[in-house]
């Protein structure tokens, strides 16, 4: 993919032109948000984190957004790994670094929030790591649902733990339970396509 993102940033620039769309997706309605430049967010509609549409457009025929769409239904029928669609988030320099980590991060591959300080180079930055995850915007394409706790415990999840349970399952990694202490029980590439757990999601209007 192509982080477009290079320097902090405010959103909502009186200059910058947001468009939205909103689209099903098997753990629930998504909101996919995008500036020129790239996907600039995308979030389960019911997430805490959801920011307000006010001075949005929406446009589901935009390129970034209808990119961004194929390559989610692609990657849950398991015809996908990875994602091409440009990314522009918003976020300081320090996030930026995490996110950038976290792309790093290959189909089915975890770790910890401390690999993952260890990995931008602030080992002692476990706590900071783990506030800069929890602000991930664009959930799934920058997949903050790959970090977990060092003895691999579920921990949290801006989308829910059932839908962290879901993904990482679609991955590879097993958890029995949704209990944020709930350990990872088995490895290795379940079977593709995706098959949605029997919760009720958000679904699109």
């Amino acid at each position: 993919m192509v982080y477009t993102a290079v320097a902090p940033k405010r959103s909502g620039q009186p200059d910058e032109r947001i468009v939205y769309r909103d689209i099903p997706t098997p753990l629930g309605e998504m909101r996919l948000v995008a500036s020129s430049k790239g996907l600039r967010g995308a979030w389960f509609t019911d997430q805490t984190l959801l920011p307000s549409a006010e001075g949005w457009t929406r446009a589901d025929a935009d390129p970034i957004l209808e990119q961004a769409r194929r390559e989610l239904d692609e990657w849950f029928a398991g015809q996908r790994r990875d994602f091409d669609v440009s990314l522009d988030p918003v976020g300081t320099s320090f996030q930026h670094e995490v996110w950038r980590a976290l792309c790093a991060l290959d189909f089915g591959q975890l770790a910890s929030y401390g690999e993952l300080a260890r990995i931008v180079g602030r080992p002692k930055g476990a706590q900071a790591i783990g506030g800069a995850v929890g602000r991930n915007p664009i959930i799934i394409i920058i997949p903050c649902h790959r970090v977990i706790g060092a003895d691999t415990s579920l921990t949290g999840f801006g989308g829910g733990l059932p839908r962290k349970q879901a993904l990482l399952e679609h991955e590879g990694s097993r958890y029995r339970s949704r209990n944020p202490r709930a350990r990872r029980v088995c490895d290795g590439q379940v079977e593709l396509p995706f098959e949605p757990p029997a919760f009720d999601w958000p679904r699109a209007q």
